[in-house]
């Protein structure tokens, strides 16, 4: 640039002093004023060409800043350009160190997993290496014996392989009843529930819904649409304070209540009772007559309670165990009441206890109590007699009718069987109670059915000589041919029986399958 700048100087001092010269030639002859004309041409000359030289010089500068900066700004690119390609390089070789290390890691694995495979096949290679010393020691013993039959003849060779055989079974038979029974000692409670689900499902459809729901009559169809109330508010508030289900469908003059608790239904029932008689129904109106119908059902069951300990002579009985035997007014168990059923337990357990010597009043305040825990619902989690037992005991009644109320159902999974004299006392009544003829209701038809479908299911078994179905149908006993069925045919029939029974017949609680095989020997003395 600076080069340039002076090249131009020099070419523009030479021009001018060519110019000057010229004229200072031609004005030799001119005089001095020619001279002083020149000079002052070639100042303003060499003025104009310094202002020129000044420009160019300028003009330099800014091209040369210009280049300097779009140099500046190439060299920059570039070198983003080569910082990002170093990036992605660095970026690569991370990744690929990331690679190798897991390539290392899983070969480190495979590594490991070929040695523990490695080890198992010796194992393995080891056993069976024992397996077949055992299989020649076997081979050897069995060669020794087979020299020693040789030895014998064709019959008692029979005999002896038979012998064996026999012995074989009879323990292996021994070794698989003992598991069975085993097998059946743990599995005895969840079996039970089994039983006690199955049975309650197959009675629902009979008796559920007379059990279950209550009717009340209406003088007219009109009260329908006031019980309901503006978009139902009067039908929830009686839901909600009562805990029924309220049906209002096409019967005429009657609406139906539903609850599986009967004493909320019981409330429910004299506080719609009270709404009909009143008229006047609303929200408030009816919280105030369930809370009175509330009161009437608490002074029904204490009064009932309070009779039901008058009737068998019993006294210092805790009030609260008075209103929750009172309660049981309310329940029934196979259409028989389950205070009235309770209230004959009790005599029941009161004259065994007498035949027996036994102590006659804690034997009648067991079995008073011994349903007690029916009254509890759902607040308390178990069965009846362990709930009963724990609320008796709450409320300071003696171990021993604590332990015969828990103890009444013989419940051997859940540690409750009878052991003391009171406990089976009380569980020979409750079953007394419970079985008598006419206390829990059946149809008949369907309980004919009921037999002869048991009796017809084992009578479908060959070899079956009888069947007769006992204890209404809790039993049947098969009389078998003991010329076609043995001792162990017999047994293994019996479980065929009662597998049969389960997938084909409708029965409460379960049913006992006997299977009675004998042989009689008969001679005349003449």
């Amino acid at each position: 640039m600076e080069a340039l700048i002076v090249l131009g100087a020099v070419a523009l001092g030479l021009g001018g002093g060519y110019v000057l010269g010229t004229r200072m030639g031609k004005a030799k002859g001119g005089g001095d004023g020619a001279r002083q004309a020149a000079e002052e041409e070639a100042a303003r000359i060499k003025k104009a060409a310094q202002a020129e030289i000044e420009a160019i010089r300028k003009g330099a500068e800014v091209d040369g800043k210009e280049l300097a900066r779009k140099h500046k700004a190439e060299l920059d690119e570039e070198l983003r350009a080569r910082r990002a390609e170093l990036a992605k390089r660095e970026e690569t070789l991370a990744a690929k160190e990331r690679d190798l290390e897991k390539q290392r890691r899983d070969t480190d694995r495979r590594a490991g997993e070929l040695d523990k495979k490695e080890k198992s096949i010796d194992g393995k290679i080891k056993q069976a290496d024992s397996a077949v010393s055992k299989a020649e020691a076997a081979q050897e013993a069995a060669k020794q014996k087979l020299e020693q039959i040789a030895g014998l003849s064709e019959e008692a060779a029979r005999k002896k392989l038979e012998d064996e055989v026999k012995s074989q079974a009879y323990a292996a038979a021994a070794t698989d009843i003992k598991r069975i029974e085993d097998d059946a000692q743990r599995e005895a409670q969840a079996r039970a529930k089994t039983i006690v689900a199955s049975a309650i499902q197959r009675y629902a459809s009979e008796f559920v819904h007379e059990r279950t729901v209550a009717v009340i009559p209406l003088p007219s169809d009109d009260l329908k649409g006031r019980l309901i109330g503006r978009e139902g508010r009067n039908a929830r508030a009686l839901e909600a304070a009562t805990g029924i289900d309220l049906i209002i469908d096409d019967t005429a003059e009657s609406i139906t209540i539903s609850c599986f608790n009967p004493v909320r239904r019981e409330v429910a029932r004299l506080a719609i009772s009270g709404l009909v008689a009143d008229g006047r129904i609303h929200p408030t109106r009816i919280e105030e007559l369930v809370r009175k119908a509330e009161k009437e059902v608490d002074k029904v069951s204490k009064e009932a309670g309070e009779q039901a300990v008058f009737d068998l002579g019993l006294h210092r009985v805790h009030p609260e165990l008075v209103k929750q035997l009172g309660r049981l007014k309310f329940r029934q168990s196979y259409a028989q009441n389950v205070l009235l059923h309770s209230i004959e337990v009790g005599y029941l357990a009161g004259l065994i206890a007498a035949e027996l010597g036994a102590n006659v009043k804690l034997a009648r305040r067991a079995g008073l109590l011994h349903d007690i825990g029916k009254a509890v619902d759902h607040e308390q989690e178990g069965p009846h007699g362990s709930v009963g037992a724990e609320l008796c005991r709450k409320h300071g009644e003696s171990p021993k009718v604590c332990a015969a109320i828990a103890a009444h159902h013989g419940d051997e999974g859940a540690g409750t069987q009878p052991m003391a004299l009171l406990d089976h006392i009380v569980a020979a009544a409750n079953s007394l109670s419970a079985a008598r003829p006419g206390a829990r209701r059946e149809q008949l038809a369907s309980y004919i059915k009921r037999l002869d479908d048991l009796e017809a299911i084992c009578k479908r078994f060959d070899g079956v000589e009888r069947a007769y179905a006992l204890q209404a149908g809790r039993e049947i006993r098969v009389m078998v041919m003991n010329d076609q069925i043995d001792d162990t045919r017999a047994t293994v029939m019996s479980k065929e029986i009662a597998r049969a029974i389960e997938s084909e017949a409708t029965y409460p609680g379960q049913v006992r399958v006997v299977v009675v095989r004998e042989t009689r020997a008969s001679d005349y003395a003449r």
